[in-house]
């Protein structure tokens, strides 16, 4: 009987967050932890193309998303960021190969940017439910009047309406939750719970669940911020798109509880959904997958956040853990894997021909096949500029780091010995001229032109409809002869 597969794709999960052998050892997940210890650990997991939509397209098709390359249709979908559009159609996907070949499939996913309009994640899913509500997911409306309390208590004064957009759609998507089981991790994971209750019979099966958190903003139930730093201050969800500056250091400590509260409230959830897997007597004939998009950084070169402008490990290495029934079990490999290994590696333990893909098997690793896949990396990370398209990108090998912008020139390209330097503080770029070149050379190679490149991808960030509604109201409440012209 062929196997099922459950992929778990948490966002914005830091990869040491995770295991038994994690960095972050503050940070409570023992559901996790528990399962990490129980697979094959891929500790050095990356992005090849990142954030959000990019990696899922990755995830899904085993092919490349960066270098940018595709201008497709992207009206009434905001943002515009390069490479965070539709898979492209003449690239299969995972789960409509499985589908071919008599799986059951399934999606269960709040992580919203997957369902807006001219998006098509949902190719060869049988079943796919939407969580609605999550971020800046254009689910409900109010009056600001009925949520004038919550506001007022999760940002700064004054009130700017336009700059709140994002927080006031949050809260209005949130005004339901009565209790833990309605925040949306939880929403999600029932859900998938639910899922396999009701398909574990269809077997074989396939189920991608895909939770938006702990992506920001980071809310978790109280309690579980307070186990890290407790205050009687702001809750901070407006703080996550923080001017790092201005934050005192007990906002700063708040912040990052929030996203370690977060971490362990997701854990939790994550936990239902093993449980589910053990209840169910799964364990012997389904492969389990953990992993993550990308991380963010908690100050750990003096900001939060993530973007094109910190491509550390902090932000760009994933989580990869991969239980499989017949093991081996409490597995550590240390070649360097990257997101778009992810199809070809499951294809090749359901035993399912694949061909024409970019990403490799990263079960070979795990047999002895192969000492590693690849001597170096390259990780792209999306900016969010207007016209070319572009970013920046890394090349990492076992002994250097160099980043630099690929779109124009950059006036701060990087690099970073990892034997002197593991944590990527002092940039070296202008001692080491040959290193330099050699990884340029490595950069130019996958983007197929000269640094700084040209991409089709033209890209015009458009505000979400919240923002442009607001920033309508608040122009219209000014006399004429006092506005702005843009």
């Amino acid at each position: 009987m062929p196997l099922n597969a459950i992929v778990i794709c948490l966002d914005t999960l830091r990869a040491d967050c995770v295991g038994p052998d994690k960095a972050l050892r503050e940070v409570a997940t023992p559901n996790m932890d528990a399962f990490a210890r129980e697979s094959v650990r891929f500790v050095r997991a990356f992005g090849e193309g990142q954030p959000t939509l990019q990696m899922r397209r990755a995830f899904f098709t085993g092919h490349r998303s960066f270098p940018w390359r595709y201008q497709f249709d992207r009206r009434g979908h905001w943002h515009h960021a390069p490479g965070w559009h539709k898979i492209p159609p003449h690239q299969d996907t995972l789960a409509e190969v499985l589908l071919e070949r008599g799986y059951f499939t399934g999606l269960v996913a709040d992580t919203y940017h997957m369902f807006k309009p001219t998006m098509n994640y949902t190719r060869g899913f049988v079943t796919y439910e939407f969580i609605r509500g999550q971020e800046t997911d254009n689910w409900r409306g109010g009056n600001l009047n009925s949520i004038a309390v919550e506001v007022h208590r999760y940002t700064r004064e004054p009130l700017d309406p336009p700059r709140i957009a994002r927080l006031v759609q949050y809260l209005f998507n949130q005004r339901h939750r009565a209790s833990e089981e309605d925040y949306q991790c939880a929403r999600v994971f029932r859900s998938a719970a639910r899922w396999l209750e009701d398909n574990a019979g269809n077997a074989p099966f396939f189920l991608w669940v895909d939770s938006f958190d702990p992506h920001e903003p980071w809310d978790p139930p109280r309690a579980y911020a307070d186990r890290y730093y407790a205050w009687e201050g702001t809750p901070g969800i407006e703080y996550i798109y923080p001017d790092n500056d201005a934050a005192t250091p007990e906002e700063k400590a708040r912040i990052k509880a929030l996203y370690l509260g977060e971490v362990t409230f997701v854990d939790k959830w994550v936990g239902v959904l093993l449980e589910t897997i053990d209840r169910l007597k799964l364990w012997d004939d389904t492969i389990v997958v953990l992993t993550s998009d990308h991380g963010t950084q908690l100050m750990d070169q003096g900001r939060f956040g993530k973007g094109a402008s910190e491509l550390h490990p902090f932000n760009t290495q994933i989580p990869l853990c991969v239980h499989h029934p017949d093991g081996p079990h409490d597995l550590t490999v240390t070649p360097f894997v990257q997101s778009h290994d992810l199809m070809p590696t499951l294809l090749r333990l359901l035993e399912i021909p694949y061909a024409n893909v970019e990403g490799q098997d990263t079960w070979t690793l795990v047999t002895g096949e192969r000492p590693a896949l690849r001597d170096h990396i390259v990780t792209g990370w999306a900016s969010f500029v207007t016209g070319n398209a572009g970013g920046r990108a890394a090349v990492r090998d076992d002994d250097w780091a160099y980043i630099v912008t690929v779109h124009e020139e950059d006036p701060a390209p990087e690099l970073y010995d990892l034997h002197a330097d593991p944590g990527e503080r002092h940039n070296v770029y202008n001692s080491h001229p040959e290193v330099v070149a050699r990884q340029r050379a490595r950069l130019e190679a996958v983007l197929g032109q000269p640094l700084p490149a040209r991409f089709p991808e033209v890209c015009d960030p458009a505000p979400a409809p919240l923002a442009m509604y607001m920033r309508a109201r608040a122009r219209a409440q000014v006399p004429s002869s006092q506005r702005e012209e843009p």
